[in-house]
């Protein structure tokens, strides 16, 4: 047992270095010796666990994909009103970008690249999830619950405002003149979200509104801010 536990710590000390570098320098500006080098290992021992780079790398990205597609289903919660649904969406998403910078990065990079590593992975995993959330969105707007709008455009916009507290978070900061963003930033973010979502989809909030956050704290701690949120 022992043995296990060492192997899965050094393991995902490896992954950790990894999502890191490949989200501040591409697939191809990360060797495996920079890599070993950070997790403070030998190559060879790297490469026991990961045969090669792109092993590696396809792992890592997976890993980002799967947890990122993990905070798509809100959309699909049969218990939840549009507002609850939506709020409960955007949390998560922005909950999301401050819990895993680089990861979003990360992601953002391969589809900027247009996926030369990860194509198909990300095809599988993510066209039936986007059409699991058109559909929801599209059954509120035909039962009237939602005003109509062009839903992919819609999820596209959403994504971008969430995303974007991760992906340009130095612009952010560099113009909001702080060195991190902090909970009241994203607890911003999400208010404005919401609002903007209210007035384009005619949603009227409730009386008593919370957020749902699925075992999430409405507003991330301020101690969890550390050198993946730099």
């Amino acid at each position: 047992m022992k043995r296990q536990a060492r192997r899965q710590n050094l393991e995902s000390a490896i992954l950790a270095v990894a999502q890191e570098r490949f989200a501040l320098h591409g697939y191809g500006g990360v060797s495996v010796d920079d890599i070993a080098a950070d997790a403070g290992i030998s190559k060879q021992s790297l490469l026991y666990y990961f045969p090669s780079k792109k092993a590696l790398y396809s792992r890592v990205f997976n890993d980002v994909l799967d947890s990122w597609l993990s905070n798509l289903n809100s959309l699909a919660d049969a218990d939840l009103d549009p507002h609850a649904a939506l709020e409960r969406y955007v949390t998560q998403k922005l909950q999301f970008s401050y819990d895993h910078p680089s990861g979003s990065r990360l992601f953002a990079q391969e589809i900027i690249s247009q996926a030369p590593q990860c194509a198909d992975d990300i095809e599988a995993k993510l066209v039936p999830a986007f059409r699991a959330e058109a559909a929801v969105l599209n059954r509120w707007m035909a039962n009237g619950d939602v005003a109509p709008l062009p839903v992919p455009h819609l999820l596209f916009t959403l994504w971008a405002m969430t995303q974007t507290y991760a992906d340009f978070a130095w612009q952010m900061r560099m113009l909001l003149g702080k060195q991190a963003l902090e909970p009241a930033d994203f607890d911003l973010a999400r208010e404005t979200i919401l609002r903007m979502l209210e007035g384009a989809l005619g949603l009227k909030r409730p009386a008593t509104s919370a957020v749902v956050t699925s075992g999430h704290a409405a507003l991330p701690p301020v101690e969890k801010a550390g050198k993946e949120r730099a």
